[in-house]
């Protein structure tokens, strides 16, 4: 059955934990007696005790979307979560590499697939917009490749704070924002190097076309169902959303091409309880103080391959060292390496990459997972526009070494 969370006496933590199985009886999780300063009522506990009182028991799943992404106190609405004084710190915050290489990553999938004269990139929660800035300063560094393409960004963004953040790192401020909060497009402008965006509160409302699809820790925090069939069995973890999701990205790709990159915490349909917080870097009781910690539940790949239903290819998940090496991050760090005489800015490359890289740290916890048109791999014969090269079957870079020349 659906591990279901209830509101007894009037302390969700307390009562909830009555019902969650003996395996989340852990140290990230609340024993319901700690004293009442370290287990504040927040406004976001406080609307789910009403709302349980009103409508009875929820699921994990609804506690875990009402604590994030509630338009009124959810934890991504409002807040800015990220960096050092945030409660977690991403790839793209620790380094200008990995954003440049998944850069890299887009064009050579754009060439191979045939040089389309235009294509849409569409990122799925772009934080503060760290990551697409590296993207298109590759973008801008390869003008010479990309000339005569039309190039799109489009944002799909539910945080307010967090599109305001973005508008700052990516848009150009001479160029005022156009803003509908009324329209699927709440808000558009022109990035730095004159590249139109737009911003959309789902993913359904951005253009169908010829797009790439960019995902980094996004499924990662999509409401999960957790299964329990008798007290001895281990959990399973279900998420519907980003099945949906996944439909919908398959379906784009089939009928006009393109390709999804998707890179998350995950594994391959071998783990079973993942659900945990994040609160200062820290691990954090997810049923404490609801609405100012991150949740998040690793993402099951096997799940998501399922989901695509055999319209598209899938590839990985590849662990983010291996990406990031076919990639050519060794290459990248040591040009970088030789171009700088500063101390600081020599060791900060140094650190960054040690994060990205080591097996212990982000290494072999990320995962790298792509969706591509089966015709990219098999070399088929999908109809061409007669300015678009045919596709090529070479390997894809990240999921094979990459030829650096």
């Amino acid at each position: 059955m659906s591990v279901l969370w209830r509101s007894g006496a009037g302390r969700l933590c307390a009562a909830a934990r009555s019902a969650i199985p003996c395996i989340w009886r852990g140290n990230y999780f609340s024993s319901g007696n700690e004293p009442a300063e370290h287990n504040p009522v927040t406004p976001m506990l406080r609307h789910l005790m009403y709302k349980i009182k009103s409508t009875g028991p929820i699921t994990v799943a609804e506690y875990m979307k009402e604590v994030l992404t509630n338009p009124a106190k959810g934890y991504y609405v409002y807040r800015d979560m990220l960096g050092e004084k945030g409660d977690f710190i991403t790839s793209p915050e620790i380094s200008q590499i990995f954003g440049e290489l998944l850069g890299i990553w887009f064009v050579s999938e754009w060439m191979a697939a045939g040089k389309n004269t235009a294509f849409q990139l569409v990122e799925l929660g772009p934080g503060r917009g760290s990551l697409m800035e590296d993207i298109l300063r590759v973008f801008s560094q390869l003008g010479s490749v990309l000339k005569n393409c039309d190039i799109s960004i489009h944002l799909v963004e539910v945080s307010q704070k967090l599109s305001e953040t973005q508008a700052l790192t990516l848009t150009e401020e001479k160029i005022p924002l156009e803003r509908d909060a009324g329209s699927p497009v709440y808000m558009k402008g022109v990035t730095k190097s004159g590249i139109p965006i737009s911003w959309y509160q789902d993913l359904q409302d951005v253009p169908k076309g010829y797009s790439f699809y960019l995902a980094h820790e996004f499924f990662d925090v999509l409401p999960v169902h957790k299964f329990q069939h008798e007290e001895t069995r281990d959990h399973v973890e279900v998420c519907p959303e980003a099945g949906v999701i996944i439909q919908e990205l398959s379906q784009r790709i089939e009928l006009t091409g393109g390709a999804a990159l998707i890179a998350d915490y995950g594994h391959d349909g071998t783990k079973t309880d993942t659900f945990r917080g994040f609160c200062g870097h820290k691990l954090h009781d997810v049923l404490l103080a609801p609405g100012t910690a991150d949740l998040t539940a690793d993402v099951d790949f096997s799940y998501l391959r399922r989901m695509a239903q055999g319209k598209v290819a899938s590839l990985g998940p590849v662990t983010q060292q291996t990406f990031l090496r076919n990639m050519g991050i060794d290459v990248r760090l040591k040009i970088l390496l030789d171009k700088s005489d500063e101390p600081s800015v020599r060791q900060q490359l140094l650190q960054g990459y040690t994060m990205l890289m080591n097996p212990e740290k982000m290494g072999e916890r990320f995962h790298f997972f792509a969706l591509l048109p089966h015709q990219r791999l098999h070399g088929g014969s999908r109809q061409l526009k007669s300015c678009q090269s045919k596709p090529s079957a070479a390997p894809v870079a990240g999921f094979g070494e990459l030829a650096w020349r």
